[in-house]
Parts: C-alpha cells; structure tokens; sequence
C-alpha cells in the first residue's frame, strides 16, 4: 500500500514506522525488530537455505569433502574437529584463501588489512600439516568447494556465540569439544613455564596481571607489540619469538599454565586441553572453554583464584 503526500509517495510500512516512533515507542521497537525478522528470514529463504540443505546431501554421498575458508587463524583452527570428526568416513581436503579483506580492520593485527596473508599461512602451514586427519592443505586457486566455512560471516546471523561452533552450524557436524583435537610433539627447550599469548584486541578492563610479579619463569609468545604492551605489568616477562604456529603449539603444550585472552594461543591450548585460563572478553565473549583443565574469568578474584589452583596442581 502506498500513500500520496505532499508529492511524495510513501510505503504504508514507512508511514506506520513513522507514527510509532513520534508515539509509542514500544511499538516502535517491536516493529523495527519484526521487520528485521523478515528482512532475515528472506534473506535466509532467497540466498542460503539450499545451500545448507545440500551440504547434507555431500556429506552423505560423497567420500572426499574439500572445505574453504578464508578467516583468521583461530577461525581455522576452530573448524579442525569439524575436520577430524568426518575424517572418520571421510578423506579431508582444506583450502586456504588467502587476502580477503577483514571486516572490521584493528590495529598490529598479524596479517594487517587481510584475515590472512602469505605469511600467517605459512606460519600456519607446520600446524595444520602435523594433523593426519587432514589429507591436504593448500592454498585457494578455484578449487572445486563443498563447504564453504567463510558463508558464517555472509548469514543473516549474530556471531556473538561460542566461535568453536561457528562449523558445526554450517555442516551440522556436532564433534566432542571436550577431546583434544590437536597432535603436535613437546619443545625442547620452553618446557614447564607459565606461558602467555594476550592480544591487543579483547582484552579485560576488569583485570590486571600485577599478581604475576610473584613468579619466576613466565613466557611472552605473540607478537612483540604486544608483549611490550604487557611488559608494563608483569616486570619479569620474557619474550620467545616462535618460528611458527607449530613451535607455538609445541611450547604450549609442554607448559605449566597457559594464559590468554580470544587469540589463536587459547585456541591451540583449547585443542590440547593443557591447564589453561581464559581472560574473558565482556564485550565479545565468543571464546570459551570446554573440557577439563581449563577455567575463564571476568574478574580479578577469581584470576587469581583459579591461576593459584591450575599452578598447584
């Protein structure tokens, strides 16, 4: 229905979102979010039903699946007991595409405008290769693509759920997080430290690492920006520049403790399920925790708390 005034032909709907918001703005909200529903729901009918329903179909009638993404490291390593849960009945192809734009651009970002570039996946590469259940990683040229695990990012969806399960909604493939799902060996040298990976983006403003001070041993293993970010705290931090996200898995594995925040270290120590505390995010708390050995935190005391009982364990 359209309406004629002053010259100016307006919707019904319009008209009706109009008179809500001058008079009753409770109407107003509910209105604006039924129509958002709607907006959703076609969008999802139109653009992405049927892809959801096929990749059903390929899981049940072929035997060798390839999977696409594109996102950050963590992002791919998220989907990885997607990966070892179907290599069970299926051969298991992933492919990488390199230098699609990020979203939301953050500054000292390892991979700068890109999810991820040349470099990250080859620091990646070591990682992915150790785990036997994939049979090939390679890099994105117009491969002929099963699943697309980028499409988590196109659904008319919030991501402000748990990132591990971002896969499973795509596949439908619901593995047991609670079981390791990385393979990597033991370093030879970082071993029984307290190690630490804490990005710059989703820290906790509710906490600090002062307590820290007290001990010997503690390892930085990102990148150096954002150890000297840290270094402000804890005065005895050290810095280990890893060759790769193997080294970083293998110094992960054979520590005391890991500590982190959302960024590929608590993803790996996720994988491993070592003792590992994560510093939760308030405001985008996608990362979690799952299995035994590992705690989260939003405030200082039970930081501290949970630190004292995975140290003395």
């Amino acid at each position: 229905m359209k309406i004629i005034f002053l010259g100016v032909t307006l919707t019904f709907s319009f008209v009706l979102r109009v008179f809500y918001k001058l008079f009753n703005k409770v109407k107003y909200k509910n209105y604006k979010n039924s129509l958002k529903i709607e907006k959703d729901k076609r969008l999802f009918k139109e653009k992405f039903e049927k892809y959801i329903q096929q990749i059903q179909e390929v899981l049940k009638k072929k035997k060798e699946i390839s999977f696409l993404h594109s996102g950050h490291t963590g992002d791919i390593i998220n989907i990885l007991p997607i990966l070892k849960e179907l290599s069970k009945t299926h051969v298991c192809k992933l492919y990488i595409k390199l230098d699609k734009p990020t979203i939301t651009f953050y500054s000292g970002h390892p991979a700068g405008q890109y999810f991820m570039n040349n470099k990250i996946y080859n620091m990646l590469y070591p990682l992915l290769k150790k785990q036997k259940y994939i049979s090939l990683i390679d890099i994105f040229t117009n491969q002929n693509i099963d699943i697309n695990f980028d499409l988590i990012r196109e659904l008319p969806i919030q991501l402000a759920f748990d990132s591990m399960k971002y896969g499973s909604h795509i596949t439908g493939v619901q593995p047991d997080l609670t079981q390791t799902f990385l393979n990597v060996e033991n370093h030879n040298e970082l071993k029984d430290k307290i190690v630490i990976l804490r990005s710059l983006r989703y820290q906790n403003h509710f906490i600090n690492y002062d307590f820290l001070n007290n001990y010997i041993d503690i390892y930085f293993i990102g990148t150096f920006t954002e150890y000297e970010n840290l270094k402000q705290n804890i005065k005895n931090l050290k810095f280990y520049e890893c060759k790769n996200f193997l080294e970083m898995a293998e110094i992960i594995k054979s520590c005391k403790l890991f500590i982190g925040n959302s960024s590929l270290g608590f993803t790996i120590a996720e994988g491993l399920k070592i003792p590992r505390l994560l510093e939760a995010s308030p405001w985008n708390p996608s990362q979690q925790v799952h299995g035994e050995n590992g705690y989260d935190f939003f405030f200082q005391p039970h930081f501290e708390k949970f630190f004292k009982l995975l140290y003395n364990k």
